[in-house]
């Protein structure tokens, strides 16, 4: 298969000696090429025909050109062979070279002689490169298989190993090679085992077949291996060859089939199908399972042998038996089966309808009948259904259409049903007696279709379409028009099947007028596209309105890094870190809205938002928003005026949160977009037209800010519309606070109208009706907000549960700071493990996070609260970052005593633990 290029350089040769190189014919495989130096002064070390030369011939005449040797042995390339012609008395004084030469030749050589020396050295050329060939087919094929292959000495040391070998013990062949079982396989000694099947083969000189199971670092292998013996040149044996073949996933595949088969002994008796295996002359059962015994109808096995099972259950109804043994005799060779269906009787007298599937078969040289058995009572019934449905549809063809005929397509017999009389259609002519469907559809065609529908109803109503349509269908329908220009109408062609299709080839067509529901269905669709244009101006919205937070989501974050970053720049400027964190603080409260405002609508969205109703007032809810907003009035230059009239004093029931967002929306709109020395006002006045026990209320916001366009103000209660980005206008926000708004109001049962006017300014005007209070009661006073806890909760001990570092800390910094001691717990597991302790009753409060791995916050309660002893009456605050009504109910439903979102607000957290632990 090689071939190769032989070089030869020869050095002092004169012309007829270089002409019998020339002549020798190269070996199989090798083509050459000779180059010459006729002068031995000639040849030089640098010389490229020296340097890559295969062989080299050099002839010398004299003691004196011997020093040519030296040098052309050292410029030599390597596996290069170098052949020395002297006269024999040149012989001693060669010597000092003859141990790097590859021949010595003597000199004056004859033709013949030459010839006879250059043709066996071109054979050793050759016999080297066959057995390189030969080398490399072995390692090749070795490296290339995936079975293990290994080499070994009489002692047991590996000579070589093969690619494979080393991937499964985990070391490189320099590592394996020269080393004995022990070190290889990683075990303290080597395997006796393999010792004594290794003596084996060398003794007996046999190949051994045995199972090895060896260790290869922390994975045990089982090994299928072939030892055989190696032999020395004089037939004594020298060693062992081994091939390992991995067994380790075939037994593990073996163990899998064995469960499989358990598995399957298990469905056998359990599966829905009946199996019933007996022997040939039916005296016997061989094998039931509990589906085949209920669909003949007996309890057990015993009872259908008592009963006089004989090849067939006696349940099964007698005039199927006969045609169920014909059935049963056909089977005559192994393999045969037949497929027949027959009925059982039962004994409330029910009929079921049986598939049985019978079929030869032979094991352990016994033959015997295997039986499957499905009941396909159901299937029978539908096929009834089917039938029914059949005459149900002639029926309802014959009332409702226009046009209904028979026909026979094998022998053009036709049929007319029925056929509207109305003179203005001019059926009775088309479809009358004795025509054929061909001429029928021509004559409709040419007179009553659409002209545009005229080909594709001449391709429906053709016999040969419609035989391959009913192949596979059992109906055909076709949607067309009759009539002409406005007067067009839309007209259904239906074909069904009449009959078995394998008794003949028998169809009902019918035509009937369908013009109004088409026309609804046009009209429908043009709704739904208008309803897709909806949705898709939805989801660009929505798209903008990602983009938008993208921005305005970054720029608080923005500012939080970068200020964060140059207060740590400037740790010892007190003043500017002060700054830098008040500005920090202001960032972080205005992502938050951000956030707030996205998941409130997401809240009422999903129906999630209720009204939570207290006692209160509009002119308290109007007091505490002037309080709110003066300080950004007064900084952006604005005048702020908010008047709430005696009217608003009243007390009333509502959720005093909700309008206060509603207002705290609206006027902080008003505030973003009036221009320093505008105005922006709120007033409350009642209006008539309230039902009694309550008070109607119409509250104005006012600005003279930019105002609105028109194309906006058609849109402003849409979520995620805003009529400039944040980047262009400077304002920041999310696009819902109008949304957020105006759900609010509906929830309320209220009403919201906006007139605005570009550079002029905007006016909302909400209309809400809210019940009066019981006049006897005072409003509910607002709590003084805490900044520290009481001197009475310093050194009370709380268990702090959180799994996040940053959260942990802060807020162990916060209650340390404040005087608390705290220990904490990572996850809800370890919180209850620590409140499980013996001296437990250490802690007086729980700190509870809710998202935490192991266990979260809701099951760490409950398993607190199912402990016995003082741990199960501990105070648990539930600190956590789901922050919906929802998520409050849920943490007092586990056990716990309160609910505070994140981030933490310092005042709440104390005022919450003064509550609980007071």
């Amino acid at each position: 298969m090689y071939h190769s290029l032989l070089r030869i350089h020869l050095i002092g040769f004169d012309a007829d000696m270089a002409d019998v190189v020339e002549k020798t014919a190269p070996p199989t495989s090798f083509t050459r090429q000779v180059t010459a130096s006729p002068a031995l002064g000639a040849a030089s070390a640098d010389d490229p025909a020296v340097s890559q030369a295969d062989g080299l011939f050099l002839r010398v005449v004299d003691e004196d050109s011997l020093a040519a040797v030296e040098p052309l042995l050292a410029a030599r390339k390597p596996g290069a062979d170098l052949v020395l012609i002297a006269p024999n008395d040149l012989a001693a004084a060669a010597e000092p070279f003859l141990g790097q030469l590859t021949d010595l030749w003597a000199d004056p050589l004859s033709p013949a002689t030459l010839a006879f020396h250059f043709a066996r050295w071109q054979r050793a050329r050759k016999d080297a490169a066959d057995a390189w060939e030969t080398a490399q087919y072995l390692e090749a094929t070795i490296n290339s298989i995936p079975c293990l292959i290994w080499y070994k000495t009489a002692d047991g040391v590996h000579e070589k190993v093969n690619d494979s070998f080393c991937e499964t013990v985990g070391k490189t062949k320099e590592q394996v090679q020269g080393q004995r079982h022990a070190y290889i396989w990683d075990v303290e000694e080597d395997d006796p085992a393999c010792i004594e099947s290794e003596r084996i083969v060398m003794e007996t000189e046999r190949t051994c077949v045995s199972e090895e199971c060896v260790q290869t670092g922390s994975d045990t292998r089982l090994l299928t291996t072939y030892k055989s013996p190696l032999y020395n040149p004089d037939g004594t044996v020298m060693g062992t060859v081994g091939v390992g073949i991995d067994i380790t996933q075939e037994r593990a595949y073996e163990a899998s089939l064995v469960e499989k088969t358990r598995t399957l002994e298990t469905i056998f008796t359990t599966m829905e199908c009946g199996v019933l295996t007996h022997s040939i002359d039916g005296s016997r059962i061989l094998g039931i399972n509990q589906a085949a015994l209920n669909i003949l109808g007996y309890e057990s096995e015993a009872e259908l042998m008592d009963q006089g099972f004989d090849m067939i259950a006696p349940t099964v109804v007698e005039e199927d038996q006969a045609m169920l043994r014909e059935r049963i005799a056909t089977l005559t060779h192994i393999g045969d089966s037949v497929s027949t269906e027959y009925r059982v009787r039962r004994s409330t007298g029910e009929i079921l309808h049986v598939m049985g599937n019978i079929k030869l078969t032979e094991k352990d040289g016994e033959r015997y009948f295997q039986r499957f058995l499905l009941d396909i009572t159901e299937q029978k019934l539908e096929e009834e259904r089917k039938e029914r449905h059949q005459r149900d549809l002639l029926k309802a063809l014959s009332e409702d259409y226009l046009v209904v005929c028979a026909y026979d397509l094998d022998t053009d017999v036709s049929e007319p049903v029925r056929v509207s009389t109305d003179p203005a259609l001019g059926l009775a002519n088309v479809f009358g007696e004795g025509l054929t469907l061909e001429e029928s559809g021509g004559r409709y065609i040419s007179e009553r279709v659409h002209e545009s529908d005229r080909a594709k109803m001449a391709d429906v109503l053709s016999p040969a379409r419609i035989l391959e349509h009913l192949e596979t269908d059992d109906r055909l329908d076709a949607l067309y028009r009759t009539g002409q220009g406005d007067e067009a109408q839309f007209c259904q062609v239906t074909i069904v099947r009449a009959g078995s299709w394998d008794d003949g080839h028998r169809i009902v067509m019918g035509l009937r007028n369908v013009d109004r529901q088409i026309r609804e269905e046009l009209q429908q669709k043009e709704l739904l596209e208008e309803a897709l244009v909806r949705a898709n101006k939805a989801s660009e919205a929505k798209s903008a309105f990602l983009t938008n937070m993208s921005h305005d989501i970054r720029t608080p974050m923005n500012a939080i890094v970068g200020f964060t970053t140059l207060a740590t720049n400037h740790i010892d400027q007190k003043d500017r870190v002060e700054e830098y964190l008040a500005k920090i603080q202001a960032s972080s409260h205005h992502l938050l809205s951000l956030i707030n405002d996205i998941l409130d609508m997401s809240r009422i969205e999903s129906g999630k938002a209720s009204l939570d109703e207290q006692r209160s007032s509009i002119h308290e809810i109007m007091e505490n928003l002037h309080t709110i907003l003066q300080p950004e009035a007064d900084e952006r230059g604005i005048t702020l005026k908010v008047d709430a009239g005696p009217e608003a004093e009243v007390p009333i029931i509502c959720d005093k949160l909700k309008i206060n967002q509603i207002f705290l929306n609206l006027l902080g709109n008003s505030l973003k977009f009036t221009a320093p020395e505008g105005v922006v006002s709120a007033t409350v006045a009642e209006a008539p037209g309230a039902p009694a026990g309550c008070r109607r209320y119409r509250m104005v916001v006012e600005d003279t800010g930019i105002g609105m366009s028109p194309e906006f103000l058609k849109h402003i209660f849409d979520p995620f519309e805003r009529e400039r980005t944040s980047t262009i206008s400077g304002i920041q926000g999310t696009g819902l606070g109008m949304a957020i708004t105006k759900s609010l109001v509906d929830m309320m049962g209220g009403t919201i109208e906006v007139a605005s006017t570009e550079g002029v300014g905007s006016r909302f005007t909400v209309m809400l009706t809210l019940r009066e209070a019981d006049a006897s009661g005072d409003l509910a006073p607002t709590a003084p907000t805490r900044v520290v806890p009481s001197d009475a909760l310093k050194g009370c001990h709380v268990l702090l549960v959180d799994d996040n570092l940053l959260n942990r800390e802060i807020a162990l910094t916060l209650l340390e700071d404040a005087g608390f001691e705290v220990e904490c717990a990572v996850d809800g597991q370890m919180a209850v493990d620590m409140m499980a302790e013996p001296d437990a009753d250490r802690f007086e409060l729980v700190l509870m996070d809710i998202q935490m791995p192991v266990m979260n916050g809701y099951e760490a309660a409950r398993a607190i609260r199912a402990l016995e002893g003082p741990a199960a009456t501990v105070p648990i605050l539930a600190i956590t970052a789901d922050a919906f009504d929802t998520d409050r109910q849920k943490a007092l439903d586990a056990g716990m005593d309160g609910h505070l979102p994140k981030p933490i607000e310092v005042d709440k957290l104390f005022a919450a633990l003064d509550a609980l632990l007071a």
